[in-house]
């Protein structure tokens, strides 16, 4: 019988073992996170592992809903105690799901505890754990630092203030670089309900009037800017409608005037104004050398009453149809088309697409199939990922894992994916399909760290 989650956990063999040893501690650049900049600025040591473990992780509360647990012990006003007790029994009995793996590793890697976490043992687990917290001091900082993160990029929207990126900016004892990433879902989102709210709110960011379409173009490329002096590389956009249409800039701004004027926008007139922004920030971005992210094939808010009552992000989320593979390629050769393809990075929800867009990636120097993204990140997601990158494309321009968490002990996952894409190549090369030598290792420090590396440092070409 195997060890619980051993040395060897995950690595299916003798080369994955060498592999690993090779390149597994590299220094993580997590490119695209939803840690909080004020809770790492202001370095709070964490009070309970309670806390530490289930606080903000929308995976963890999924998986408790799922068990039967009720909210008020998820989300609720019920003390960290008992939500540790009740996590510990909803994990005892989820087997195959990523959480139990997940859940082990940062017991281990942060707290030195092996002990498989259940009902009978939560209460000792916990007071073990309190007492590493205490002893360390352990705070976000810490975490990021025992992670050994070299680099990590927030999601923030355009109207936040970035208040705290600047003060961890001037923050010398900050040693990992941290920087803000240009999320635009909110303000693309002109058809929901607060939008010229949200207006006010980018106004006074960017310290100009926010009433017409040009004034809003003007707003968000003067906030790009301050993204940008800030350290920001990276642009991102989560939203379920992805483009189908292609307005004019007439077409845009009628759509523009209808949301903040308070009127209904149609779906016709919104898919116009949606494919326009695309484009247009898709040039913007590639005149400040910004990777543009696209994620797409998500259901947000599935559970509108629970939307309602415990807000967004909070594991109420699905797995959408995927995008039609001539959306993808339609909006990418327009860009091209006209000069203004940035580096993209494509994810999907949905895994049937990988295949469909990593294919469409091979066919633009300048865009990558990203990671296995948030159902799709377990174990067999993972390995499917890498398989199908590798039949389609160039798996050494893989870009491997990234946190995608408000949890500062997910860089644990880090680890998962390391161990599970040496397992992959080990099996390869034990088959007798790739060669163990100086490219095999030099594969796995271009997936796991090199390419990222550079990407962060990439000159404007």
């Amino acid at each position: 019988m195997s060890e619980f989650m051993g040395a060897r956990y995950l690595l299916a063999n003798d080369t994955a073992v060498r592999l690993y040893q090779a390149c597994g501690n590299l220094p993580i650049i997590d490119y695209h996170c939803h840690l909080s900049p004020r809770e790492i600025y202001e370095d709070r040591e964490f009070s309970d592992i309670g806390e530490m473990l289930l606080g903000g992780d929308h995976y963890k509360w999924r998986l408790m809903r799922c068990h039967g647990i009720p909210e008020e012990q998820i989300t609720g006003s019920a003390g960290w105690e008992e939500k540790f007790r009740k996590y510990a029994e909803a994990l005892a009995t989820a087997a195959g799901n990523p959480l139990y793996h997940w859940t082990h590793m940062e017991l281990r890697l942060y707290f030195g505890i092996d002990t498989p976490l259940n009902p009978q043992t939560a209460d000792s687990i916990r007071e073990r754990a309190n007492a590493v917290i205490r002893e360390k001091h352990l705070s976000p900082r810490k975490l990021i630092q025992l992670s050994n993160v070299e680099y990590l990029s927030t999601t923030d929207d355009p109207a936040d203030s970035l208040e705290y990126h600047r003060m961890i900016a001037a923050d010398s004892s900050m040693k990992t670089v941290v920087t803000p990433a240009f999320r635009t879902d909110t303000l693309l989102s002109i058809q929901k309900p607060g939008y010229r709210e949200y207006c006010s709110r980018l106004a006074e960011a960017a310290e100009m009037p926010v009433r017409t379409f040009a004034e809003w173009k003007k707003a968000v490329c003067a906030r790009m800017d301050v993204f940008c002096e800030l350290g920001c590389r990276f642009s991102d956009v989560g939203l379920e409608k992805f483009p189908s249409e292609y307005g004019t800039e007439e077409e845009a701004a009628a759509a523009f005037d209808a949301a903040v004027n308070g009127q209904i926008v149609p779906d016709s007139l919104y898919d116009k104004f949606l494919g326009y922004c695309y484009l247009w920030l898709a040039q913007e971005y590639k005149k400040r050398n910004l990777v543009m992210q696209l994620h797409f094939a998500v259901k947000r808010n599935t559970n509108s009453l629970l939307f309602e009552t415990v807000g967004p992000d909070c594991g109420g989320d699905s797995m959408k149809d995927a995008i039609p593979s001539e959306q993808i390629a339609g909006l990418l050769d327009r860009m091209n088309r006209t000069g203004n393809l940035p580096k993209t990075i494509l994810y999907s929800l949905n895994p049937t697409a990988v295949e469909s867009i990593s294919t469409i990636a091979g066919s633009y120097r300048e865009v990558i199939c990203g990671a296995a993204w948030w159902f799709c990140d377990h174990k067999q997601g993972i390995i499917d990922q890498i398989e199908k990158i590798a039949q389609t494309g160039d798996l050494s321009t893989f870009l491997g894992m990234l946190t995608d968490s408000r949890s500062f002990l997910s860089y644990a996952r880090h680890d998962y994916f390391r161990r599970i894409f040496c397992s992959v190549i080990g099996r390869w090369i034990e088959d007798g399909e790739f060669m163990e030598d100086q490219y095999a290792t030099e594969l796995i420090s271009k997936v796991f760290y090199q390419n990222l590396k550079e990407l962060v440092n990439r000159k404007e070409q």
